[in-house]
């Protein structure tokens, strides 16, 4: 029988009673040890001990905003996946991408979604994008001595804003720190070892009011680039069949663009590179 539990069955009072609309806060009074941040780690580097996810972008467009990830997860000079998916729906209207060590990342991406939807069912309503994003900003603050360590996780949030008076710049980016500090992005923006090479071509190409096929197309240009310099950035594999993971979030909710879809992309921008490798 798990410890404090009544023999009748019946569950704790902690799980009955009205309490916080944060499941993170609940979780840390219930069983903290469960949440990323709080395991013991033995002294010491770490960094090398996981997989690690690289490259995402987020661009804004006209109506919504677009996210797209590379594939690779890198263990040292060694490819640990190549087929890896970065980029996932937070909820209904926003997006969420992690870069840093996978394990870490894939979990906290998890518990950021039940966040969302312990919230949603607690208080009734869907918290604003702001609020969205200050509660990711907590948890990766939580995560902040495993970091120290080297198992940092960085993600990239961005969503359509319900509240936004034009639909039309509704689409909204927001990048964090280690520390957990969140900082609303302009246009466009870019995580992960290839970051630098991606928001370089996103620099030369982006302009407002892109539309959504557009702004797709471009993710994956910026993503082809960034793997043109960073290693462990994976490009699409036209041979394995392997291409970003690419998602919209607009006013009609969040969407995946199928693999026959991202498919498209991905070899246009392949046989576009074979007649202008510059771009």
């Amino acid at each position: 029988m798990a410890a404090g539990f009544d023999p009748s069955g019946r569950l704790p009072d902690v799980f009955t009673n009205a309490g916080t609309s944060s499941f993170t806060t609940f979780l840390s009074k219930v069983a903290p040890e469960l949440l990323p941040g709080r395991r013991p780690l033995p002294p010491g580097m770490a960094a090398d001990l996981a997989p690690h996810a690289t490259t995402i972008v987020a661009i804004v467009a006209d109506g919504g905003v677009v996210m797209a990830g590379d594939r690779r997860a890198t263990m040292g000079n060694l490819i640990a996946q190549r087929d890896i998916e970065k980029v996932h729906p937070a909820d209904a209207y926003s997006l969420v991408g992690i870069a840093g060590t996978a394990g870490i990342g894939i979990e906290l991406m998890r518990l950021f979604q039940v966040e969302l939807e312990h919230y949603e069912k607690i208080e009734g309503v869907m918290l604003s994008l702001d609020g969205k994003a200050n509660r990711l900003a907590a948890m990766i603050r939580g995560n902040l001595g495993a970091a120290m360590q080297g198992l940092a996780v960085i993600p990239l949030f961005a969503g359509f804003d319900l509240a936004a008076k034009d639909p039309a710049r509704a689409g909204r980016i927001f990048s964090f720190d280690v520390t957990g500090g969140p900082y609303e992005e302009t246009g466009y923006d870019a995580i992960g070892s290839g970051s630098l090479f991606a928001r370089s071509a996103l620099k030369k190409r982006f302009r407002a009011g892109l539309s959504v096929d557009d702004a797709a197309r471009l993710a994956v240009e910026a993503l082809y680039d960034a793997a043109d310099d960073d290693t462990a950035t994976g490009g699409p594999d036209l041979t394995r069949r392997i291409f970003p993971v690419v998602m919209t979030a607009t006013a009609e909710g969040t969407y995946r663009l199928t693999d026959a879809e991202t498919a498209a992309l991905g070899e246009s921008v392949v046989a576009g590179r074979m007649e202008n490798p510059g771009g």
